[in-house]
């Protein structure tokens, strides 16, 4: 039994080297395709700090390979968005085996979602966030003060708060797993609305830039994002249980059991009842 027990635990170790490895070269392949692009896909993200910038005011780098870094750091980070369905689907094939179908089923399109909204998080912050948080930042420039950020200053800036938002957005799969599995009611959470708009209020507070328009910004939208998870969870159906399962599963037998001992009373009784000779 130990040693049964020692080579599944074996297995399960190489089928999730085999996956991470798959995810890695995935990301290593997107990297590859990204850098030739890295200087074009660095001018999309600049342009809305370059868009309210001050007249005379442009990016500027302190280190000789501060330039050469930020486009590796930037085709990595492009390479990982590019192979993110991979990714996850390698996340999914190594945990699918030990779901039971109806699991696998109701999880499987979540997959999905999550890719769009985290694609869609981190789209909301470039258009919406960052031109309005940018233009109040370089606001404080003028006379004496003049504006030059550093390459990798912005981008570690840009790429932190675009993944931020890109996790921010995953709020409804996150409410949705976790009713899915029993870990919470719908009931409780709509009890909660309270306590989950003062979550999100922190937690804009952390993930957003240092300003309170950001914070608002990312809070309305965190908070309706939980509002469209508890939405669609309370029209989720109800999960059964592996024990349910089995219990229906050997429902017949009981039943055919049960008509079995029946016929044989019937029996006994008939021949109790029969006059002897």
């Amino acid at each position: 039994m130990d040693k049964l027990a020692e080579n599944t635990f074996i297995g399960h170790l190489l089928e999730l080297r085999r996956r991470v490895l798959f995810a890695v070269i995935s990301i290593f392949a997107g990297f590859l395709v990204s850098y030739p692009f890295s200087k074009t896909i660095y001018n999309i993200l600049a342009s809305p700090l370059i868009d309210v910038l001050p007249k005379g005011s442009h990016l500027i780098y302190t280190s000789l390979p501060e330039v050469f870094l930020t486009y590796v750091q930037l085709s990595l980070l492009s390479g990982f968005v590019l192979a993110l369905p991979v990714v996850l689907y390698q996340f999914w094939a190594f945990i699918a085996p030990g779901l039971y179908e109806h699991e696998r089923k109701a999880f499987f399109p979540l997959i999905f979602a999550s890719i769009f909204l985290f694609i869609g998080g981190m789209l909301f912050a470039y258009f919406i966030v960052f031109p309005n948080a940018f233009h109040f930042f370089v606001s404080f420039s003028g006379g004496d003060i003049t504006a030059m950020p550093k390459v990798d200053s912005y981008l570690s800036l840009i790429v932190k708060f675009s993944l931020a938002f890109g996790l921010a957005f995953q709020i409804p799969i996150l409410i949705v797993v976790l009713v899915r599995i029993g870990v919470l009611q719908v009931a409780t959470l709509r009890r909660s609305r309270r306590y989950a708009f003062l979550i999100c209020a922190i937690a804009s507070a952390v993930l957003s830039p240092p300003d309170v328009l950001s914070m608002v910004m990312l809070l309305i939208p965190m908070y309706m994002l939980f509002e469209v998870g508890l939405f669609f969870a309370a029209r989720l159906p109800a999960v059964r249980s592996a024990e349910d399962t089995a219990d229906d599963a050997a429902e017949p037998s009981r039943s055919a059991a049960d008509e079995m001992d029946a016929a044989e009373e019937s029996f006994r009784s008939r021949d109790e009842d029969e006059p002897k000779i």
